[in-house]
């Protein structure tokens, strides 16, 4: 049954595999499917960023009988999207407030497009004004809070010989998946819905389909079709989509689908939190660190979406990869009247991570040290304890990342150009792999494998693919695990009513927590098939996620051990300035990162090196302008990304120190290279021109202000 000779599949770079869906039969995006007689869905949005819904009024004098409308009042179910909170509608009811501009009022379908865009004209919706809350500095709700507290900070910050302080702010940025958010729903005979999408955690969607619409599980299927990037932007947000396209099929009585065009997706989508950072550090003539006393702010916008989850590992990675005997992190997240803020990659450490390693910067410049001495001299190593007291054990990599990145540092570079001057700057980072203390253990994420007809093997879990390699780096422990090659290893559609809740395709986690999972099933499938001359098939091993007894944590006191393992980064960016526009342009990026095992190298190094230009843009060029609560570069002829003409040069080290706990020792690796840049390049920008920013982005009417202020 099984082949002990198969070369080994970990560790190459093997060609990527694609995998088929349910509906289609092939790898399609949503966009592409064909689904015999679907209508077209549209939403219609506020265009206050908060008041009350007074009343909607449609046109009699216009033929409604070519469209269905849907308004809260025909949800079957709760109005609600399933989330942490049950605080946001599904659509805006008569009477309620409206808490941010395009939200959600009503729902159209019609069999075209132009007959969507003609009934939209014939619609008034009237509201009554009032004042929104537009900046945190007035925010006077709160959506969470944490307090991590490490010894006493007070006495350390006065018995410290020097005291430094700096505050810092990060801004909005969009994911900028390649396709917009989409969905088809179809309603079938036995009153179940099936929703094909574009999404990160099937189920997820599932959970939130059940609940506003009524149903059962089986009754709601829910199908990831291929989907072009997620970076967090397809987490939270395709519940909405979902609910909105199984409500107007619902009506409609036939297939509907429901897919943003590009304004609309970064008009009303989630995005990373904005928000303030505070630093006071306290520290020894020496340099010796002795104190860390840190206040988080972060914009959740209207409704709470993930807010306290992306707060929760801003708060624990807020001290940086840095050991201190005394730390006190506040953090907390606050509602506005903007569009919510939601998950993307890195969810609140890089926000925190860039206050962390700028600061090491200050203290530097105030000891004046270097601040390479200073990350030296603090870094994290083997028996220190974190913030939230977690000793760490194994697998701890500052060191390993510094001098690798390094040693390939490429020597610099010095503009010929007047006006031009030339810097360097340097991050190192940490970031947990897995869910934060005990949610993998409620998660209890499931998979198995299954060998259903002599010599083929299926993998079967609701981890998608998103572009990161899911399904190849899946195939290759699963075959080594089974002994087979690759060509009999195949994954099962990521579909609701086909394969076990493997817990969302986030956080660091797929390699590490369900490829673990994975790999321990195809195992013990090797050995069950080993044991049986003639086993009857199919046959099927199940596994469940089961924390190690090492790992200890108090959700009440953030104490404890946050994450099973760390993974490392270190980040040296190459800027040059032009002192005259205030243009900054990354030459040169070096990033050396601690994976643990690369299971694919050349697929980890392209996570890598996306995850770097995506901080670049947060550094330096991608800022969301407001106004009155909406964002006013909402297309993308107005938000600027970097393209293939502004990406610096990419050098990728890969640093591999196993983790015990991992497939073949890996660890996570898809939010990490997110961390480090975004520090890295504001360092580079003040070792060019002298000046601090201590801001994200970096953009050149900010710095021609710092050179002006200086």
């Amino acid at each position: 049954m099984t082949n002990a000779t198969a070369s080994p599949a970990v560790g190459r770079s093997v060609p990527r595999r694609e995998g088929a869906d349910k509906v289609t039969g092939r790898a399609r995006y949503t966009d592409d499917l064909v689904v015999p007689g679907a209508w077209y869905g549209k939403t219609i949005r506020s265009t206050v960023a908060r008041g009350t819904l007074r009343s909607i009024k449609l046109d009699p004098g216009f033929d409604w009988s070519r469209v269905v409308v849907v308004t809260a009042e025909d949800i079957p179910g709760e109005n609600v999207v399933q989330l942490i909170r049950d605080d946001q509608p599904a659509l805006a009811r008569l009477g309620g407030e409206i808490r941010h501009q395009a939200e959600p009022i009503l729902l159209l379908a019609a069999a075209d497009r132009a007959t969507l865009e003609e009934a939209t004209s014939h619609i008034a919706i009237a509201y009554d004004a009032m004042t929104p809350v537009l900046a945190i500095d007035d925010a006077t709700e709160t959506y969470s809070t944490i307090e991590i507290v490490k010894g006493d900070v007070d006495s350390a910050l006065r018995d410290a010989a020097v005291v430094v302080e700096r505050a810092f702010r990060v801004g909005l940025q969009e994911q900028l998946y390649i396709e917009p958010q989409g969905a088809i729903a179809q309603p079938n005979d036995r009153g179940g819905i099936t929703v094909v999408g574009s999404l990160q955690c099937p189920y997820y969607v599932h959970r939130a389909l059940k609940r506003a619409l009524a149903l059962t599980d089986e009754e709601a299927v829910v199908i990831q079709a291929e989907t072009g990037g997620g970076f967090g932007g397809k987490e939270e947000y395709p519940s909405v989509v979902a609910i909105h396209a199984a409500l107007l099929a619902r009506k409609a009585g036939r297939p509907v689908r429901l897919i943003y065009d590009r304004h609309e997706d970064l008009a009303a989508t989630t995005k990373r939190h904005p928000g303030t950072i505070r630093h006071r550090s306290g520290v020894r003539r020496d340099g010796t660190l002795v104190a860390q006393d840190i206040e988080i702010v972060l914009d959740g916008g209207a409704y709470c979406t993930l807010t306290p989850v992306v707060l929760s590992r801003a708060a624990i990675h807020a001290a940086g990869p840095y050991a201190c005997p005394n730390v006190r992190i506040r953090a907390r997240a606050v509602a506005t009247n903007t569009p919510p803020n939601g998950a993307f990659r890195g969810f609140g450490a890089p926000q925190s991570l860039f206050a962390a390693e700028l600061m090491v910067e200050h203290v530097a410049e105030r000891l004046r040290v270097p601040s390479l001495d200073l990350r030296r001299k603090w870094m994290l190593r083997v028996g220190d304890s974190t913030a939230t007291g977690q000793v760490l054990t194994e697998s701890v990599s500052a060191d390993l990342v510094l001098d690798a990145a390094l040693k390939a540092a490429p020597a610099v570079r010095p503009s010929a150009r007047p006006t031009v001057r030339h810097g360097r700057g340097l991050s190192l980072v940490f970031h947990g792999s897995g869910f934060t203390g005990s949610g993998e253990k409620k998660l209890s994420g499931k998979v198995a494998v299954e060998c259903t007809r002599p010599g083929e093997f299926t993998i079967l879990t609701a981890s998608t693919e998103i572009g990161q390699g899911t399904k190849t780096i899946f195939s290759q422990i699963a075959a080594d695990a089974l002994g087979v090659t690759l060509e009999q290893v195949s994954v099962g559609a990521q579909d609701t009513s086909l394969v076990p809740d493997s817990g969302p395709t986030v956080a660091s986690r797929t390699a590490m927590i369900v490829g673990g999972l994975i790999h321990e099933a195809a195992g013990e499938l090797r050995e069950r098939l080993a044991k049986v001359r003639k086993p009857k098939l199919p046959l099927r091993v199940d596994k469940t996620y089961v924390q190690p007894d090492s790992v200890h944590w108090d959700d009440q006191t953030y104490r404890g051990d946050a994450y099973p393992v760390y993974g490392w980064a270190c980040t040296i960016a190459d800027v040059d300035v032009d002192t005259a526009t205030g243009e900054v342009r990354v030459t040169d990026v070096v990033t050396a990162v601690d994976c643990g095992k690369a299971i694919h190298p050349v697929m980890a190094e392209g996570q890598i090196e996306g995850g770097a230009l995506q901080a670049v843009g947060w550094a330096t060029i991608e800022e969301i302008k407001t106004q009155d609560g909406r964002y006013l570069n909402d297309r993308l002829a107005t938000y600027i990304i970097p393209t293939a003409l502004d990406a610096p040069r990419l050098k990728t080290i890969l640093v591999e120190n196993p983790y015990s706990g991992g497939p073949f020792g890996a660890k996570g690796i898809g939010e990490l290279p997110m961390d480090g840049p975004a520090p890295a390049i504001i360092a580079a920008i003040h070792d060019a021109t002298g000046v601090w920013l201590d801001e994200v982005p970096a953009t050149p009417e900010k710095v021609l202000e710092a050179c002006a202020s200086s």
